[in-house]
């Protein structure tokens, strides 16, 4: 009985249940055969997870993102990207890693991120020979660095189940999504030269070019800074800096002329659409969590993974395994949402700081996004781009090997995540 609304969650994804009406089945299914408790807290446990202030972040960062497609600043960042990268051997494919760092201020989400440049920049890629597999493994794998880059949906997830700061995990995410940015181009240009892939431009663009597509740029590349400055300083709670976002973002589009009254509706449709999604996910997994909680199903989790080994070293080899797996089967912001509440206590007690493992967690499950057999960012670059899962998977093996280097190298290397929080905080 103890565990019977597990086995039902289970089996709801495994029948391909969508993932928030499975965990509100697993969680209904407890209240009803508990006995313990009227039916009627089910919906209480729903609905009472909306009234945080923190989860104002989801929407606000997620319109942002809709505002910026629509303002034409997502454009003009990657023309800025294309003007820097654009004379490199595979100029295109490092325009894509570059443009997944630059829109990881704006998006906050890999799957948006993914979506958006399967549809612009892969034809484009086709266009000029690229191999459609290569285009789309680099899309898919280079969007993960969105999420690690403040303002990241994920982390504002993390942080408001794990009850850890989100200002540090904003601040935590800049450093290694700049290193993870940086090890993506040193494998995407041993890969053009593997294939021989041509640049898009002969010769460097020249200076003045660049400062033009750089101005143009300039003040979306502003977003992400304003934001983490603004927390720095006091200005602003990271849920307000949601709003100051969304702000922004539409005087800059009112500044370029592309911002329109007409864009209203469906800017707000795709926010709405977009955060329905999350927040059914959250309200669920809440009600999903207390029956974890009257069970002491957390705890015992703890107990279990301390009963192996309280090194932790060894404790974070175990927990990431299980994050790659959980990753692979559920979608990145259902796993964290539900796993969160059970890992954080069992990190804190061995002593690993839980803002660096919210970096570790949260860019884990993005990478089990890419992978076989149900990645989410995998089925979603080659449902747009047409690839097979085979040769999506076959030219993403170096990009695995670079991503489960860097994986490891943050879950070991603690201070890239958290020399800028220790700077802020001392």
């Amino acid at each position: 009985m103890t565990l019977a609304p597990v086995l039902i969650l289970l089996l709801g994804i495994g029948f391909g249940i969508p993932v928030a009406l499975a965990i509100g089945m697993a969680a209904l299914s407890f209240f009803l055969m508990s006995g313990a408790m009227p039916p009627e807290i089910f919906i209480q446990r729903m609905v009472a997870v909306t009234h945080s202030f923190p989860l104002l972040a989801v929407p606000l960062f997620v319109m942002t993102g809709v505002v910026m497609n629509y303002a034409g600043i997502t454009s003009r960042m990657m023309s800025f990207a294309e003007a820097m990268t654009g004379h490199w051997k595979g100029g295109l494919a490092q325009v894509n890693v570059l443009l997944s760092t630059l829109l990881g201020g704006v998006s906050g989400s890999a799957n948006a991120d993914a979506a958006m440049q399967s549809k612009v920049l892969v034809p484009e890629m086709s266009r000029r020979g690229y191999d459609p597999a290569f285009s789309t493994a680099v899309t898919a794998s280079s969007s993960i660095i969105s999420v690690i880059i403040p303002p990241g949906i994920g982390l504002i997830l993390y942080g408001f189940m794990g009850d850890v700061s989100i200002g540090k995990l904003f601040l935590a995410g800049i450093v290694p999504g700049i290193v993870i940015c940086a090890a993506m181009m040193l494998a995407v240009a041993l890969q053009a030269r593997r294939l021989s892939l041509k640049p898009a431009y002969a010769t460097p663009m020249k200076w003045a070019e660049r400062g033009r597509a750089f101005s143009g740029a300039f003040l979306a590349l502003l977003v992400p800074v304003g934001i983490v400055l603004g927390i720095r300083l006091g200005f602003f709670t990271p849920t307000e800096a949601g709003a100051m976002a969304v702000l922004f973002a539409a005087i800059v589009g009112l500044i370029y002329g592309e911002l329109k009254l007409a864009h209203i509706r469906p800017i707000l449709e795709q926010t709405m659409q977009a955060t329905a999604v999350i927040l059914l996910v959250i309200c669920a997994a809440n009600a999903f969590g207390f029956y974890m909680t009257w069970e002491r199903i957390p705890s015992h989790v703890a107990q279990s993974m301390l009963a192996l080994t309280e090194n932790p070293i060894a404790l974070l080899i175990l927990i990431n395994l299980l994050l790659i797996l959980a990753g692979m089967f559920i979608e990145g912001s259902a796993a964290l949402i539900l796993l969160t509440p059970i890992l954080v206590p069992v990190i804190t007690e061995v002593g690993i700081d839980p803002v660096h493992f919210g970096i570790v967690m949260v860019f884990n499950l993005t990478v089990a996004g890419v992978t076989p057999p149900l990645g989410t960012l995998m089925f979603t670059t080659c449902s747009i781009t047409g690839v097979s899962i085979a040769k999506f998977i076959k030219a993403s093996v170096p990009f695995y090997i670079v991503l489960f280097g860097m994986l490891l190298v943050l879950s070991y290397v603690p201070q890239l995540s958290l020399w800028l929080p220790g700077l802020q905080f001392k």
